[in-house]
């Protein structure tokens, strides 16, 4: 984590890291103004809150309260070595808790994280440097000797050499990429968390039997998807992106609807249209580009190659960021490597969704067959020992796919996680199985996994298969753990050079009647590529283009933004096209208008329903309000601060509402149990004199919201580099 310092008055400092600001001073005694803790202080601090979330953890997964654990540091000083002390924790359990438990608690303090670092010793190196932002590879280093050529089945290049271009890459863009977290949990089974330091929203995971294998999948993952745009998906480019010579890419194109909506000549061909327009409702205004806000120029369309013939293809990019998320791009040494993982992830995604969906029965891959790959029978044999069950099938379908199944039981909660992978060498489809399972994922972590269900509803729930493709969380059907495998096992071996690997799995998708549609990039300096099989390899249901595009962003981005400029009338409009819309009302303002706010902001966790209340406020709709009040409070998980205004704001109305209450009779006391501040802000609210309480102005520019400036920052890099490539 990159951690910039600035300089304040006196001794006073100012640290920012992700979307936090902490401050330090010194003591009077010290010369400073003892304005807030030192920076000693806050390391101590550090580590008892760190202990205490590690007990936290352990007592929440095992349903036990902590309402009276008590937790307490002391640091004592050595008289001799004042930089020589102990830290006393102590730890204060109820006696109802068992002695297991009371064991259990003590072996989870001992994880903290900020402990162990501290007995490691961290190395402190210290520089100069010319520009802290353009340090891009400093962050990343593994140091592999100068001489180290490590090459691994699926790579056309050594690991060092793939990490050296990948990096130089990143550093030529001016992105400093830095490692979050490593994980390593069982023996051959690395993983870690990259992310771009100056726009924490852009973050990749990576994963490999070894630490460089790991680096490289989070270092092809974090360039593939920058070339696809995908860290930028929903977002609002800004108006300078928007009104630009393009937005996405130097070779896309725009297409204008016809006078009443309809699909223009030129866009897609009739294969896509068949699945993507089935019944003849899909208009081109339900394809407006979301990103530049801009329907005035049209749809933004890219050039995609049909695989079939080489004809171009142009596909909407709202078509694209609606319906595919992630599924089918790859960054690779060389273009077909990048082709043989992108096939890969869709075959992997799609037959793992047929197997999640029908409730489909695998066979088990047997002992002999295991025995060939010690390393990962290793890592198998390590999570056995931890108390975790493992199953691993073959999820081929007898032979038809390169895909492999290794699904994790945890006892203790009854949860169940089933991981695939795939590729065309049995070896490393296993072995991605395995990785993709402890992918960023502590011990703990896996007592968060749901239960199996035989409810074949909320199997084939598409939103199920939605979540089974983000983290692999979705529910399992207790059907596919049948010992009655509806397959045989079958020992598949699809692999071969790159090139054949490719020609191998395109040929798979022409066995099966589908059409594959590719884009190439290779702006920035690595062959990435993008594979789309309408029909096969979305994530989302074809009907979203119609009932739940993310471009309805353009009906509210502009208001909502401006809400503070809007007069009586435009309010009373934007509230009617929320309602009419039938929008979930807890979904927040940032999924809806494709901005990031800072979390930590009442603008952060603004919801439909909030947003719809304060404008009813506004406009003194007062018995309006008092109804969303209720409904706030009853289904809410906003901050102990907001909670309290909305409840001082229900008693306040009901009040204002009962023509046989005055206010004056309950001010006193409502301000001593809600406080003063809060109070004024709530009767400011309702009689007019104070409107959105909490949310700071705004407009189309963007002012003040740096965590979405942040984001623009780092697409701006990738939009220079494709306009110097492009000589625009």
């Amino acid at each position: 984590m990159e951690i910039k310092v600035n300089y304040l008055d006196n001794l006073r400092l100012e640290a920012k890291f992700d979307d936090f600001t902490v401050i330090s001073d010194q003591p009077i005694r010290y010369k400073g103004d003892g304005s807030a803790p030192g920076p000693f202080d806050y390391f101590l601090a550090s580590s008892a809150m760190c202990a205490a979330y590690f007990v936290k953890v352990y007592c929440n997964t095992r349903n036990i309260p902590t309402d009276n654990i008590r937790l307490s540091q002391n640091n004592i000083v050595d008289p001799e070595d004042r930089y020589k002390q102990i830290f006393k924790i102590q730890v204060e359990l109820p006696e109802d808790i068992s002695e297991k438990d009371r064991l259990g608690i003590i072996r989870s303090i001992d994880r903290c994280t900020v402990k162990k670092v501290v007995q490691a010793s961290p190395d402190f190196q210290i520089e100069v440097v010319e520009n802290l932002d353009e340090d891009a590879q400093a962050l990343l280093t593994l140091n592999p000797a100068s001489d180290s050529q490590t090459y691994i089945e699926g790579k056309d290049l050594p690991l060092e050499q793939t990490i050296a271009n990948m990096t130089a890459i990143l550093a030529e863009l001016g992105m400093k990429i830095e490692i979050a977290s490593w994980r390593n949990i069982v023996p051959h089974v690395w993983s870690l968390h990259i992310r771009d330091a100056a726009s924490p929203m852009c973050f990749t995971n990576g994963k490999g039997a070894t630490k460089e294998a790991a680096l490289c999948s989070a270092l092809g993952e974090f360039i593939e998807r920058l070339n696809c745009n995908f860290f930028y998906n929903d977002q609002y480019f800004g108006q300078d992106i928007a009104n630009s010579a393009f937005v996405h890419y130097p070779n896309e194109e725009w297409f204008q609807p016809g006078p009443n909506g309809e699909l223009p000549d030129g866009l897609l061909d009739d294969y896509c249209l068949a699945i993507y327009n089935p019944e003849g409702e899909l208009l081109g205004t339900h394809l407006y580009d979301t990103n530049s806000g801009t329907p005035e120029r049209g749809i933004c369309a890219l050039p995609f190659v049909r695989q079939s013939d080489g004809e171009v293809v142009y596909f909407p990019s709202n078509l694209i960021e609606n319906l595919y998320l992630s599924n089918g791009m790859s960054a690779g040494n060389t273009l077909p490597e990048a082709q043989v993982q992108c096939l890969s992830e869709i075959f992997e995604r799609a037959v793992k969704k047929a197997i999640i969906e029908n409730e489909l029965a695998l066979p088990d891959v047997p002992d002999e067959v295991l025995a060939k790959y010690p390393h990962i029978q290793e890592g198998i044999q390590a999570l056995e020992a931890q108390g975790f069950p493992v199953l691993v099938k073959d999820a081929s379908l007898d032979g038809q796919f390169p895909v492999m199944c290794v699904t994790l039981m945890n006892p203790r909660t009854g949860g169940v996680f089933a991981s695939f992978g795939a590729h065309p060498s049995f070896q490393i489809a296993l072995e991605r199985s395995l990785t993709e399972l402890l992918q960023g994922r502590s011990f703990e972590g896996l007592n968060d996994l749901p239960a199996p269900t035989f409810n074949s509803m909320a199997v084939s729930e598409p939103n199920n298969f939605v979540e089974h493709f983000i983290d692999s969380s979705g529910v399992v059907s207790w059907r596919f753990f049948s010992a009655k495998s509806e397959f045989e096992f079958c020992e598949w071996d699809f692999s071969g050079t790159s090139e054949e690997e490719a020609a191998t799995l395109f040929g798979i998708l022409e066995e099966h009647g589908l059409e594959s549609y590719m884009a190439v990039f290779n702006d920035l300096g690595a062959p990435v590529c993008r594979i789309l099989v309408p029909g096969y390899s979305e994530v989302y249901p074809v009907e979203d283009l119609i009932w739940d595009n993310t471009n309805i962003a353009l009906q509210f981005r502009e208001d909502i933004l401006n809400l503070h400029r809007l007069s009586d009338e435009q309010l009373a409009d934007l509230l009617e096209r929320l309602e009419d819309s039938e929008l979930d009302i807890y979904m927040t303002i940032i999924t809806l208008i494709g901005i990031e706010f800072d979390e930590n902001t009442v603008w952060g966790q603004l919801t439909i329903l909030e947003l719809k209340l304060l404008i009813q406020l506004a406009l003194g709709q007062h018995e309006a309000t008092l109804e969303s009040v209720e409904t706030f409070l009853q289904y809410n998980d906003n901050t102990v601060e907001r909670r309290r205004f909305y409840q001082a704001m229900q008693a306040v109305l009901e009040v204002t509402l009962d023509d046989e209450l005055e206010l004056d009779d309950y001010q006193y006391n409502f301000q001593r149990m809600f406080g003063t501040e809060t109070l004024s802000a709530v009767i400011g609210s309702v009689n007019g004199s104070t409107r959105f309480h909490g949310l700071t102005p705004t407009s189309l520019a963007l002012e003040g919201l740096d965590k979405h400036q942040r984001l623009i920052d780092s697409y701006q890099k990738l939009h220079r580099a494709r306009a110097q490539k492009a000589g625009q």
